[in-house]
C-alpha cells in the first residue's frame, strides 16, 4: 500500500480519535524534541570545529591563522549556499518573523537544514556570532513544516514556530521558564491556557533533549554568592541607563553596517569586504573570536586576564586600567565584528554578541566604581556582569522578561531579582523611546509587516492586501465624449464608479461617478459636447500598492469617509478597493487568529 494512502489513513484516524487540542500538545513535545536536537548537532558540530581550529592550527602554528580561518569560513559558506542549498539563508529570528508575518507561518524547507549547513561554518571559523538565532531558525522551519504536513492552520502554525523557539532556547540555556517567555515576547504570541501548555510541553521536551545529550553542562555555570543589598539599587539604575546607550549604540552600528552592505549587489563582493573587515579584527582582537561564552564566564568569575592574555601587544594586565581599556575595546568592536559577519554572508544569531558585550559593559562598570575610590562600600562585580547582560538584552531585543528570568535560571536562583528587574525596565524603557524597534524587527516595523501583541494590528498586518484589490472597473480615456462613454463603459459595466485612465502612461487622472452622468446622460445635444475631462473629479484618496501599509489603507478610508478608492501600482492604474470587502476580510482575519476550541 503505498505510503501516502498509509498517511491519509492516519489522518483519518487522527481526526476521528485524537482532539484538536490533544494533536497539537502531542506535536509540540516532537517539535520540541526536534528543536533540542538541532541545538545538539549546531553546537557539537560548531564546538568540533572550532576546538579543531583554534585549539591545533592557532595555538601550536601561527597567530595569522585568526586573521585567515573567518575568511575561509565565510567561503565555505557562500559556497553551500551557491551550490549545495541552492539559497540564501537569512538571519534566523528575522527570516521567522517575516515568515508569521507576511507568509502565514510558512518556512521553506530548506530553512531546516540550511543553518545545520552553514551557522557552524560561520561561527566554528571564527565569525563574530551566536548559534541561538540558526537554531531558532532551524526549530522552526521544523515546526512550521510539520504543522503544514498534517494540514494545520495559520493560527496552530504559528504556535507551533513559537513552541519550537521556545525548545530551541530551553535546550541552548537550560531555562525552560525563560525558554517560553522569549517566545511569547519576540514572536508576540497571544498568552492564553490553550496556548500555555504547547509552549510548556516544547521547552521541557527541548530542555530533557539537552539533558541526554549534554548532562549537567550548561553555557553559563555561576552560582550567585554575593547578596544584593538596598545600598546597591542606584548603582543598578546607572547600570540600566549605560545598558540603554549601549543598546542605542548596538542598534545603531548594526542597522548602518546591513544598510552598507545592502548598497553592495554583488554577494562575492560582499565577502570579501567583510571577511577582510572579520578578519583584521579578530586578528588584533582575538576574544572576537566565535561565541565569546569564554570571556564570559572568565568575567563572572572575575578572571578578565584569562580572557584577555592573548592580546596582540602584550600589555600589562596587573594594571586594572588597562583591563578595562582593553574590555572597552572589546565592547564597542563586537557588534561592529558581528556585523561584518553578517554582512558578508555568514549566518549566525546575535544573542551571544549582546550577552557578550553586556557582561563587560557591567563588569567594567564595578571595576570603575570600586576602584574610583568615591565610594566606601564595594559592589560585587560578578552580580553587575551579570545584570549587565540582562540590560543590554533588555534594550537590544526589546525582550526585558526574557532578559530576567533569563539571568535569573542561568544563576539558579532568585537572589538578584530585584536588580534584574531595576537595569532591565530602565534600559528597555530608554531604548524602546529612542529606538521603536529591535534589532530583530526594524526591517519589518519599518515596512510596516511586524505583528504585535496589538490584535488590531496583527490582524492588519497579516490581511493579503492583493485580495481585497477589484479589478473589474471599466476605465475611461480623458478624450472621450459622454456618447463613447455611454456606449463603451455605462451599458456594459455593473458598477458606478469609472476610473479615469491616461491610454498611453496608463496613469490615473480621476474619478466619474455615474452620479456625475445621471442629470445629463439623456441629453444627446451634450453627446458631442461633453468630454470625461469636464466631469471627472479628483479621488477623495488614492491608495498606493508599493508604499501604503494596510494601517494606511484603512486610515484613507476613515480620513476620506470614501467607500471606494482607487490603486495605483508604481504610478499606473491598478483598481479599487471597497471599504466593505476591506471589512469582511478584517472579520475573517479576526476569526483565523481565534485560537481553535
Amino acid at each position: 500500500m503505498p505510503k501516502r494512502t498509509l498517511f491519509k489513513r492516519f489522518l483519518i484516524w487522527r481526526a476521528k480519535h485524537i482532539s484538536h487540542k490533544q494533536f497539537v500538545n502531542i506535536l509540540s513535545v516532537v517539535i520540541g524534541f526536534a528543536a533540542g536536537m538541532g541545538a545538539v548537532v549546531l553546537k557539537n558540530l560548531t564546538h568540533f570545529i572550532q576546538s579543531l581550529l583554534e585549539g591545533n592550527l592557532i595555538e601550536h602554528y601561527h597567530h595569522a591563522f585568526y586573521f585567515l580561518f573567518p575568511i575561509l569560513g565565510l567561503t565555505l559558506v557562500y559556497l553551500i549556499m551557491k551550490y549545495v542549498i541552492r539559497h540564501k539563508v537569512s538571519h534566523g529570528i528575522p527570516s521567522t518573523l517575516l515568515a508569521i508575518s507576511k507568509r502565514k507561518g510558512i518556512m521553506k524547507r530548506f530553512q531546516m537544514f540550511g543553518s545545520i549547513l552553514t551557522a557552524p561554518l560561520t561561527v566554528g571559523f571564527g565569525g563574530s556570532v551566536g548559534l541561538e538565532g540558526p537554531t531558532v531558525a532551524t526549530g522552526a522551519a521544523l515546526g512550521s513544516n510539520i504543522s503544514r504536513m498534517f494540514h494545520m492552520n495559520q493560527t496552530t502554525r504559528t504556535l507551533l514556530i513559537g513552541c519550537a523557539a521556545a525548545g530551541a532556547m530551553s535546550s541552548i540555556f537550560k531555562a525552560p521558564i525563560a525558554a517560553i517567555i522569549f517566545a511569547i515576547e519576540v514572536f508576540s504570541l497571544d498568552l492564553t491556557i490553550a496556548s500555555m501548555l504547547p509552549l510548556l510541553l516544547a521547552s521541557l521536551s527541548a530542555i530533557l533533549t539537552s539533558y541526554f545529550f549534554f548532562g549537567d553542562d550548561v553555557i553559563l555555570p555561576f552560582r550567585i554568592e554575593d547578596k544584593f543589598y538596598i545600598t546597591d539599587a542606584p548603582f543598578y539604575i546607572l547600570l540600566g541607563i549605560i545598558a540603554a546607550f549601549v543598546s542605542i549604540y548596538f542598534t545603531d552600528v548594526y542597522d548602518r553596517i546591513q544598510k552598507f552592505f545592502d548598497k553592495i549587489e554583488s554577494p562575492v563582493k560582499k565577502l570579501i569586504v567583510g571577511g577582510i573587515g572579520i578578519g583584521i579584527l579578530v586578528f588584533l582582537i582575538p576574544p572576537l573570536y566565535g561565541e565569546g561564552f569564554d570571556v564570559i564566564n572568565n568575567l563572572i568569575v572575575g578572571n578578565p586576564e584569562k580572557a584577555l592574555e592573548s592580546n596582540l601587544f602584550h600589555l600589562n594586565l596587573d594594571n586594572i586600567w588597562i583591563v578595562v581599556m582593553l574590555l572597552g575595546g572589546l565592547l564597542i568592536f563586537k557588534i561592529v565584528a558581528s556585523s561584518l559577519t553578517f554582512g558578508a554572508g555568514g549566518v549566525g544569531g546575535i544573542f551571544a554578541p549582546v550577552l557578550f558585550m553586556g557582561s563587560i559593559m557591567g563588569f567594567c562598570m564595578s571595576k570603575i566604581l570600586n576602584h574610583c575610590g568615591l565610594f566606601k562600600t564595594t559592589i560585587s562585580e560578578s552580580n553587575f556582569t551579570l545584570v549587565g547582560m540582562a540590560g543590554l538584552l533588555a534594550g537590544v531585543l526589546h525582550a526585558p522578561l526574557t532578559a530576567i528570568f533569563l539571568i535569573a535560571e542561568l544563576t539558579g536562583g532568585y537572589e538578584l531579582f530585584i536588580p534584574l528587574m531595576l537595569t532591565s525596565t530602565i534600559s528597555f524603557g530608554i531604548t524602546k523611546y529612542f529606538k521603536p524597534h529591535s534589532v530583530y524587527t526594524m526591517e519589518l516595523g519599518r515596512k510596516g509587516e511586524l505583528i504585535t501583541h496589538d490584535k488590531d494590528h496583527a490582524v492588519l498586518t497579516l490581511m493579503d492586501i492583493n485580495k481585497v484589490i477589484e479589478t473589474n472597473f471599466i476605465a475611461i480615456s480623458p478624450e472621450m465624449d459622454l456618447e463613447q462613454m455611454i456606449n463603451k463603459a455605462i451599458i456594459k459595466s455593473k458598477r458606478n464608479i469609472f476610473p479615469v485612465v491616461d491610454k498611453e502612461s496608463k496613469k490615473l487622472k480621476g474619478i466619474i461617478l455615474l452620479d456625475d452622468l445621471r442629470p445629463i446622460m439623456f441629453d444627446r445635444t451634450l453627446y458631442k459636447e461633453v468630454l470625461a475631462t469636464h466631469i471627472m473629479q479628483k479621488p477623495p484618496a488614492v491608495i498606493l500598492l508599493d508604499q501604503d501599509k494596510m494601517t494606511d489603507i484603512m486610515q484613507k478610508f476613515q480620513d476620506s469617509s470614501a467607500w471606494n478608492l482607487p490603486v495605483t501600482k508604481n504610478g499606473v492604474y491598478y483598481g479599487f478597493i471597497s471599504k466593505s470587502k476591506l471589512l469582511t476580510a478584517y472579520r475573517r482575519q479576526l476569526i483565523s487568529l481565534q485560537v481553535d476550541s
